[in-house]
């Protein structure tokens, strides 16, 4: 690791903080490090198209807020120049924190994803992309496993999606794991017409975002079939499996397969219209397959969330 500092003690703390964070401590240090003033550091920034006040600066030090704007982001990025530090340093602790609390109350899982949009910005900046990322879903298949401990084992997607301007080359995909789950541990693999690019996570929302490659850059109009896998296993209990659409139109199938030594005493279908409204739409579902699987359809999926849950004996 290559940085910059006033002397040999200070450079040493400056590489162990860069390793294990927090983030705020880490700025602190490497501040400290080149031996500036604040307000030189903003005069810095300012030479770069970059213009943070000297009070953000000030609060990002010390922890007591944290950049989650992509703006923010992008003064985080420069702040890695200006200070001299490895790329990307400083945003690897900001995800692999997300406010340092692993200990934050669990939550029903993508609810908690869509409350925490913060993260998603934040995930989807270092990615260097918006949240909306181009493309239109048209028809997506998820089969998701649940294990013997009643965990989420794996969940994989094939896709067809079309694109709504030119240019795009990847998908972003998310994945939310259940309470427990730990986010540096679950793996992603391509499917067929993709492979997988960078990977980022927040360990304290449980969420991870993975680029997937195409092998083409799409035109506006152009339609494209991909596919990818989560394989988790880090998390506890599962009850629900939820996915999100900022966009309606689309086919969406859902197959949740459970092990044969677990298998619940009741599975339904629901609908949110966001992540703050109550379920609804509540419809029985059958297990099938040798009593082992269950799925649910939806032709013209509408904006919001669509999810399945089940309950174990």
């Amino acid at each position: 690791m290559n940085v910059h500092a006033t002397d040999s003690g200070t450079s040493g703390d400056l590489e162990r903080v860069l390793r294990t964070g927090p983030f705020h401590l880490a700025l602190r240090t490497a501040i400290e490090a080149r031996g500036l003033a604040l307000h030189r550091v903003r005069h810095r920034l300012a030479l770069r198209g970059i213009n943070v006040g000297v009070s953000s600066l000030s609060y990002w030090q010390q922890g007591a807020r944290r950049p989650s704007r992509p703006e923010s982001l992008s003064a985080v990025r420069a702040l890695e120049d200006v200070l001299g530090l490895p790329a990307e340093s400083l945003l690897r602790l900001l995800a692999l924190s997300c406010d340092g609390d692993r200990n934050r109350p669990a939550s029903r899982s993508y609810q908690a994803l869509f409350e925490r949009s913060d993260v998603l910005r934040m995930l989807f900046a270092q990615l260097d992309s918006p949240l909306d990322g181009g493309l239109h879903t048209l028809d997506q298949w998820e089969r998701v496993r649940i294990g013997a401990r009643r965990e989420l084992l794996s969940r994989s997607s094939q896709q067809a999606v079309r694109a709504h301007r030119d240019g795009i080359d990847r998908y972003l995909a998310i994945h939310h794991g259940d309470p427990g789950c730990t986010p540096e541990r679950v793996r992603v693999r391509a499917g067929e017409n993709c492979r997988v690019g960078r990977v980022r996570w927040c360990a304290s929302a449980r969420v991870l975002v993975t680029e997937l490659l195409f092998d083409t850059r799409l035109r506006s109009g152009e339609t494209y079939v991909f596919g990818y896998a989560f394989e988790d296993g880090t998390g506890g209990v599962s009850h629900e499996y939820v996915r999100g659409f900022s966009f309606g139109g689309g086919q969406y199938v859902l197959q949740v397969g459970f092990d044969a030594s677990e298998l619940p005493v009741r599975c339904y279908s629901f609908t949110r219209a966001s992540a703050a409204a109550r379920p609804s739409g509540a419809q029985e579902l059958t297990l099938s397959g040798g009593n082992r699987s269950v799925h649910l359809i939806r032709h013209a999926a509408e904006p919001g969330i669509v999810g399945m849950a089940w309950e174990w004996a």
